[in-house]
């Protein structure tokens, strides 16, 4: 019987694909009427690039988005302190991608119609309610344009990957309310024709009161020579500052936030300049929720930002949403499209993410800027002696286990599902 999928983001996305794979029927329903292009950029990690590029995906990353080689922190006055490998550079046998969101969406969006069929996809279908029997689910959507009624559909298992604001989850927690802020804004845009340093290395600078990312999501224009920027822009405000809630298409205004990058002009890269640049800017708060203690009931459950939310640090989010999915799609491959499967992928995945939304409240991997900002606010002229380089590999290294990358576990680490599951094209 058929799988329901409700949301047809990266995480809902991975999940259709994946079951397609292992020729499991399956149908996505998603709320918007066209798969926009909505949001920056994004990291793929290793671990998630390796589910899509055994999906058969690789060419098509490739020619969106940038191979990434490199990570790098830098304190407010533009000074190192630690950069490392990343991707193939640093011996993981899959790459690390650089890559626009909206654009990721569009691929797997388009590869799912093609799989799976124009039929498999439902635009503009918004779960509004389920009934579960004993050996099915019944979902009843609407169009959201016009909240008149857009179908019921049966399946053996209902799949929420709806997002931070998940309709599947507020019917298990009715009571959880809005999303929790850590009282930081981070202004997000993306800017053409810049480049810096090797064109293929992230970049965050400050700490965690005021801080800077970026990183290329194109490939370098042969011509022109620069490239796609996406940029990050974060400061944190008290508790009774006025916020939002969180959206990808919430524009702001370079007052809003500019002087307070004013003299981050550094020598490899100068920050006012390309905020400038950018042709939109849009603002979003960083907030996640609690985890959950369970994710499941009976032939219903949760998937990516709708199970675990998180703070857009160490990036994580969609790669994680991705491990779902195909974490999921095997343990349905091993035990069918049964409760039984729902629950033995809330015992993995669950734990493991939980670790990971605490590790991100935390400052997870960028908390070697506080230190140094701690100890050095005046600057330094040697890192290291202000942090060893013994204690900045451990921070490194232990998100890198927690977050389920580590190299040599990885690389060592069998598919998630087996070549021979693979259903026949």
């Amino acid at each position: 019987m058929t799988v329901l999928v409700a949301g047809g983001g990266i995480g809902g996305l991975t999940l259709a694909l994946s079951l397609h794979q292992i020729g499991v029927p399956v149908q996505v329903f998603e709320a918007d009427a066209e798969p926009r292009t909505l949001g920056v950029g994004i990291n793929i990690l290793p671990h998630a690039g390796r589910e899509l590029i055994d999906l058969g995906l690789i060419d098509r990353l490739d020619e969106i988005g940038v191979r990434t080689e490199g990570l790098a922190y830098y304190s407010k006055h533009g000074k190192l302190i630690w950069r490392e490998p990343r991707g193939l550079s640093a011996g993981y046998r899959w790459p690390q991608f650089s890559l626009h969101r909206g654009r990721l969406r569009r691929l797997l969006w388009e590869a799912a119609v093609e799989r799976l069929g124009a039929a498999g996809i439902h635009a503009a279908h918004r779960l509004r309610s389920w009934e579960t029997g004993p050996h099915s689910v019944r979902a009843n959507f609407v169009d959201p344009r016009t909240n008149e009624p857009a179908g019921a559909y049966e399946g053996a298992l209902l799949i929420g990957a709806d997002g931070i604001h998940s309709a599947v989850r507020a019917a298990f927690q009715p009571g959880e309310g809005a999303p929790k802020w850590n009282r930081s804004i981070l202004w997000r845009g993306v800017s053409e024709g810049h480049s810096f340093l090797d064109g293929r290395t992230m970049i965050t600078a400050g700490h965690q009161s005021q801080k800077f990312v970026a990183y290329a999501i194109s490939p370098v224009d042969p011509a022109a020579g620069g490239q796609t920027i996406n940029w990050i822009a974060e400061r944190r405000f008290p508790a009774e500052h006025e916020w939002h809630r969180e959206t990808y298409d919430r524009t702001a205004k370079f007052e809003d936030f500019l002087p307070w990058f004013e003299d981050w002009k550094f020598d490899w890269l100068d920050v006012p300049g390309i905020i400038r640049s950018a042709t939109h800017v849009y603002e979003y708060p960083m907030v996640d929720r609690d985890p959950l203690a369970r994710w499941t009931e009976g032939r219903v459950t949760l998937l990516g930002d709708a199970a675990h939310p998180m703070y857009p640090i160490g990036s994580n989010g969609a790669s994680q949403a991705i491990l779902d999915a195909r974490v999921l799609a095997r343990s349905i491959l091993d035990r069918g499209e049964t409760p039984e499967a729902l629950a033995a992928y809330e015992a993995e995945r669950s734990p493991a993410t939980a670790k990971i939304v605490e590790l991100n409240r935390r400052n997870g991997p960028d908390q070697v800027l506080q230190i140094v900002e701690e100890r050095a606010p005046g600057g330094f002229e040697r890192i290291d002696d202000v942090m060893p380089k013994a204690e900045r590999e451990a921070i490194a290294a232990g998100y890198k286990q927690t977050a389920g990358f580590d190299r040599d576990a990885l690389n060592a680490r069998p598919p998630i599902i087996p070549p021979r599951a693979s259903a026949p094209a």
